[in-house]
């Protein structure tokens, strides 16, 4: 099976390393100083006090690659956006798609039991791009957990972990998710099949809507943010307003919130991806991990006022700083 990767950053570089020095038929799109690096000087691994470099196929654009058995989309939430209309190329009626993206996906509702299935979250999918030229049929959704950068083009650096949880939207294991699941084992990655993929990714996006924007507020780190009395309170906030919401549509949170702070707190002094974007002038996944949430309150009817209120002070923090 071939296997295309959208997004060359630090996932989608982790991936194609790992599954093409397995042997894979792995190739990926990349653009600038990475696609260059990888098509002259190979893409590089450093995990574990190992280096290893390897030559995936690198494309430029989605006709160059073609049509993929799987294609895995590893950009950031708005990114995936804008350029959905031109991935058409890459997609036949039979290719799966992995849905390594940050943030609430806009394939949420698609095949979720009870009374909200199939509702559209306009924030994160403006139009129903994503849900039309897509198509939630073809989803495979999945939990990403390593912690990886991008050290310089072409040249990833593995920081811990190595999970992706994969699973079905409908529960059922399949067999383009077990081939797949099995693909990534032979790469030396754990991908452990759910049947119940939306529970996990909560506990996810619990971390992504609260330590995310604080951290961009404030520009402390996870440990700060955590060992910090009146900061973990805010959090507290957050968290539970969020866990009301995910309850609402069936979510069952497998840990509490004490439990889901004390982990962000053990990575120590790490900063978030958004601090991240907004010390690098990138544009922030504020809509993706946020204002996704707030729209499903405003679905479920649930009040939110901790998280509306520091989500409108980061997004004014991105607009002046042009991160949004």
């Amino acid at each position: 099976m071939n296997i295309c990767i959208l997004g060359a950053g630090a996932i989608g570089g982790y991936l194609a390393a790992k599954l093409s020095l397995a042997g894979s038929d792995v190739s990926l799109i990349a653009r600038g100083e990475q696609l260059k690096a990888i098509r002259e000087d190979g893409l590089t691994l450093i995990e574990n006090g190992n280096t290893n470099t390897t030559f995936p196929t690198a494309y430029s654009n989605a006709l160059e690659a073609g049509e993929q058995d799987y294609l895995i989309i590893t950009l950031k939430a708005h990114s995936v956006i804008e350029i959905v209309a031109d991935i058409n190329p890459l997609l036949s009626r039979k290719t799966h798609v992995i849905w390594c993206v940050n943030g609430l996906p806009w394939w949420y509702f698609y095949k979720c039991p009870g009374k909200f299935e199939n509702t559209r979250i306009n924030t994160i999918d403006p139009d129903n791009r994503q849900w039309e030229k897509i198509t939630p049929e073809r989803i495979i959704g999945c939990v990403v957990y390593p912690a990886v950068e991008v050290e310089a083009p072409g040249k990833i650096r593995h920081i811990e972990g190595n999970k992706f949880s994969l699973g079905e939207l409908d529960g059922s294991k399949t067999e383009r998710v077990t081939k797949l699941a099995k693909e990534f084992t032979n790469a030396g990655l754990r991908a452990p099949i759910r049947s119940k993929i939306r529970d996990e990714l909560w506990v996810k996006l619990w971390g992504n809507l609260s330590f995310n924007p604080i951290s961009a507020l404030t520009g402390a780190t996870l440990a700060e943010m955590c060992s910090d009395s009146d900061c973990y309170n805010l959090i507290f906030k957050m968290m539970s307003e969020a866990q009301e919401v995910g309850e609402k549509i069936g979510v069952n949170f497998p840990i509490d919130i004490k439990k889901r702070i004390e982990g962000g707190k053990s990575v120590g002094d790490h900063k978030t991806s958004m601090l991240q974007d907004l010390e690098r002038g990138r544009r922030m996944e504020l809509d993706a991990l946020v204002g996704g949430i707030i729209d499903l309150a405003k679905i479920t009817e649930v009040p939110v006022p901790n998280i509306e209120a520091v989500y409108e002070l980061t997004k004014l923090k991105a607009k002046i700083n042009k991160c949004y």
